[in-house]
Order: structure tokens, then sequence, then C-alpha cells
């Protein structure tokens, strides 16, 4: 298979995979399987994947370099239009819960500060979707680059959405701030640790830990919870595993992956000298 064909196939299989999570949403809704606030549900659903898909696309540098996945560039694009869409969808959805009222929707998003800063991260992800285009790439230029530089804070909007609307169970928005933590701390470090194991273990620690005080920060500031409490839950085997666990867990996999990478690589070196050897005359 030829690398046109590789890429041609990894592009298709992308786009089946960015359209199950909707296909799935959609058979729920149709046969009633959401429960008995399907709006509701159908909303988070969407607003999760739309964050998903943000942090997937942001991952996508990372795997290049780490793993040597020169491909993978070929869909971050796509990725990236799919959680402007699904954001839209998102927003669509609490517009039909609005009856389609839109004064009170304008209203609201005016009114409620986390709906401020979900509207906004929503417009910044529509820009970026329909200027990540190669037309717009050759007419904007440089200032391209610059545009899509936004694509970090309007990470940190979308986030920030995603705790608030969370209320009391910001489980899954910790767990993703510290992963969006680990992307960012990947991109600051210095080019020579980035792919090393030192590098990446450091990744692991900083990552863990930023997660952990994310969770003890929310709940102390926004819930007055006391953070002993937060820090004694997080060794708690009962109400494992944590977010904090969850973001390790993630990282060490990453540096497995990586550690077994290496292991087929010199694996493969050892057969191939040992079957040259094997099969070339020494005389």
């Amino acid at each position: 298979m030829t690398a046109r064909q590789k890429i041609f196939w990894l592009r298709q299989a992308t786009l089946f995979g960015l359209c199950l999570p909707v296909l799935y949403l959609a058979w729920r809704w149709v046969f009633d399987e959401l429960g008995p606030r399907p709006v509701v549900d159908a909303t988070h659903i969407t607003g999760d994947w739309a964050v998903t898909f943000l942090l997937l696309s942001l991952a996508l540098t990372p795997a290049r370099s780490i793993f040597d996945w020169m491909m993978v560039i070929q869909i971050r694009r796509r990725i990236g239009v799919a959680a402007a869409l699904y954001a839209l969808l998102h927003f669509l959805i609490y517009v039909i819960d609005q009856k389609w009222n839109l004064i009170v929707v304008v209203t609201e998003i005016v009114k409620r500060f986390y709906l401020t800063i979900g509207f906004t991260a929503l417009l910044a992800l529509v820009a970026l979707a329909i200027t990540s285009t190669d037309g717009w790439q050759k007419r904007l230029r440089r200032n391209w680059k610059r545009l899509h530089w936004l694509i970090y804070p309007t990470a940190v909007l979308a986030l920030l959405h995603f705790f608030i609307q969370s209320k009391v169970n910001v489980g899954e928005a910790t767990m993703a701030a510290g992963l969006f933590t680990w992307l960012m701390i990947w991109r600051l470090m210095p080019e020579r640790l980035r792919t090393r194991f030192l590098g990446l273990a450091l990744l692991a620690v900083g990552a863990t830990l930023a997660t952990l005080v994310f969770e003890v920060a929310w709940y102390g500031l926004v819930n007055h919870v006391d953070p002993m409490r937060i820090l004694a839950a997080n060794i708690d085997p009962d109400l494992a595993p944590r977010p904090a666990l969850k973001v390790l867990a993630a990282s060490v996999a990453v540096i497995v992956l990586v550690a077994a990478r290496h292991l087929l690589k010199v694996a493969n070196r050892l057969w191939t000298k040992r079957y040259s050897q094997s099969t070339i005359p020494t005389s």
C-alpha cells in the first residue's frame, strides 16, 4: 500500500470515527434511551465530545513527535473541525431546549457567565474551523498561524465552561484540564526532552500534580470543601480512580507505548542483522 493510499484510508477511518458519537446519540434519541431529560442529556453529551475532540486535535502534534507518526497530521484538521461541529450541535440543542426563543437564548448568554464564555469559545472554534482550509491559509499567510494560536485560549474557555456547567461533580472537567495541562507542558518543554523518558516522566508528574491542584482549588474555592477531604479522597481506594489518577494512567501509558516502540525497533534491528548473517555468504 502506497503512502497516498494509507493517508486516504486513515482519513476515511477518522471520518467514520468522528461520526460515531453523533450517530449513537441519534440512535438513543430515536429509541428513547436518553432518560427522562433527553434534551439536557444530549446537550451534555455533545459538549463532552466537543472537548474530547478539541483535546485530541491538540494531542496529534505530540503524537507525531513522540511516536514519529507523521501521518497523524493528515487528520488533525478533520478532528479540529469535528470539535467545532460538536460544539455547534451542543449550542443548537440548547437552543432547542429553549423552544427556539432566540431572545431568551441571547438574554441567558448575556446574564450567565458560563454561557458567555461557552458561546465565546464556540465562536472561536467556528472561526478556526472555517479558516482551516488551504485557501484561507494562503489568503492569511503569516496571519494564519497567529489566528490559529487562538486554539489555546479557546480551549481554556471551553474547559472553564465545562467546569462551571458540571456544577458539583467536576471529575470529567478536572481530568480534561489535567490532560490539557500535559499537552501545554509538552509544548513548553525544551525540544530535547519532549521525546525522552526523563521528559515524559516529568510530564506525568507535572500533569498529575496540576490535576490534583485543579480539583482541590475548585472544590475549595467554589464549593467550600475542606482541601484535606479532597486530598484524602484521592488516596481512598474506594473512591478510585480520581481525575489525577486517570491523568497519571494516561501519562504512564504514553511512556509504556514509547518503550514498546523502542523495544520493537531494537528487536527488528536484531532480527534483520541475524537474517542478513544467515543468508549472505561470509566468503
